[in-house]
């Protein structure tokens, strides 16, 4: 690996579930996070149409040389999830490109199974490579060197997926590799303010397996549910808990129960499918829940009822499929290549220009309106509003709420 870290030039527009897109981004400062130390960059995005890197060094290839497939890890393409949103991404830059998409799905959950599906990407003549989801790390550091010839775009694996304790924290990966991380912690931190500012005291965090991505995303919630908490004078209380899995099931759905039953008013269900759990057992009490990754509300609230969902924690898939699809269609990869890239916020006047945020489905109140999201989020763009994305501590802590942690439920 190589052992200098490149500034990415990140070009997008944000996907159709955040706001509308426009405007171009202000530079952000490189900022050191406390993530196991780990040192990343806050990018600088820029629309894709004005976007501009210092150097070329290929030319763009005819759209009918670049074939795009994209791999699912252990979900499918109607997950309302990691595997549909880059799937939707995928195929809309095809369908708009002319370029020939396809998927392909591991017939189990392993590395070898996802090897193979790449393999046979290849073999069928896909020269690009889409992966969502940090388990392609084994994957990715069994064929990257075997086929130098194919781009592989990664979303979610980190450089401690690929490298564990031996990680030099460098953001950087193979040659022919490009990942994209996300700053899971501030999407959370956003969701839990908001659900105590619309009201709720009583909630719950329901994490799939505790993967560094997951606990960002709880350890976020507590920290905004505590400031708003603190803000308001009011007395929280937060059932924490991992169901070890990222699907739901009885026994998840039994607890579940167990929380609603007992007077938790809202659930963050934050792990793929596991969001079937809190949604069956807050439908038999009218009980809310909080979306993750995606905007689920029309999933969540088609499944069980309508108004379910108050909100979504998103990150920015679709956008960045497309950003990096396109540059590898303008000739632009090598801005790219070999990078790994920890998104999050880069705007606080035009929403569209982040990679993370609150769904446009997000139901305003009169204690959290559209208007109090917009401050929020220019506040942790100017740094008036800090949040810690240390998930090496076994468990949150709180200054003003009250913690359940009740570890993992299975």
């Amino acid at each position: 690996m190589k052992k200098k870290l490149l500034a990415v030039l990140m070009a997008a527009t944000m996907v159709s579930s955040l706001v509308a897109c426009g405007g171009a981004a202000t530079p952000a400062e490189p900022a050191e996070t406390e993530q196991t130390g780990e040192t990343t960059e806050t990018v600088e995005v820029a629309p894709a149409e004005t976007a501009e890197t210092t150097e070329t060094t290929e030319e763009a290839a005819p759209a009918s040389d670049m074939k795009v497939a994209m791999i699912t890890d252990y979900g499918d393409i109607t997950d309302q999830s990691f595997n549909q949103s880059t799937y939707e991404a995928c195929q809309k830059f095809g369908n708009d490109n002319g370029i020939d998409f396809t998927y392909y799905k591991p017939e189990g959950d392993s590395d070898a199974e996802r090897e193979a599906m790449i393999d046979k990407a290849v073999a069928d003549g896909y020269n690009v490579i889409v992966m969502p989801g940090y388990a392609f790390a084994g994957a990715i550091k069994d064929t990257a060197e075997t086929y130098p010839d194919v781009k592989f775009v990664a979303l979610d694996v980190s450089e401690y997926d690929l490298e564990g304790d031996a990680s030099d924290f460098n953001n950087e990966t193979y040659p022919n590799v490009f990942s994209a991380v996300y700053q899971e912690e501030l999407p959370g931190y956003m969701a839990g303010y908001a659900a105590v500012k619309m009201g709720f005291t009583k909630l719950g965090f329901l994490g799939g397996m505790a993967v560094p991505a997951v606990i960002r995303y709880g350890y976020g919630f507590v920290q905004g549910a505590d400031a708003a908490a603190a803000e308001l004078g009011a007395d929280v209380e937060i059932n924490y808990a991992y169901g070890n899995q990222f699907y739901g099931d009885a026994d998840i759905t039994a607890a579940m129960d167990t929380w609603y039953q007992g007077g938790t008013e809202v659930v963050f269900a934050c792990g793929g499918g596991i969001f079937t759990s809190a949604g069956e057992a807050a439908a038999k009490v009218g009980g809310k829940v909080i979306g993750v990754d995606v905007d689920q509300a029309a999933t969540i609230d088609g499944m069980f009822e309508s108004g379910m969902t108050v909100t979504s924690a998103m990150k920015g898939l679709q956008a960045t499929v497309n950003t990096l699809l396109s540059a590898i269609r303008d000739g632009q990869w090598d801005s790219y290549a070999g990078k790994i890239s920890n998104l999050g916020l880069v705007s606080g006047d035009d929403l569209s220009l982040n990679y993370v945020g609150l769904a446009d489905s997000t139901v305003w109140t009169d204690g959290f309106q559209k208007a109090d999201y917009e401050q929020l989020v220019a506040d942790m763009v100017s740094g008036k509003i800090t949040v810690s994305n240390d998930s090496s501590a076994e468990q949150p802590t709180a200054t003003t709420a009250k913690i359940n942690f009740q570890g993992n439920i299975k």
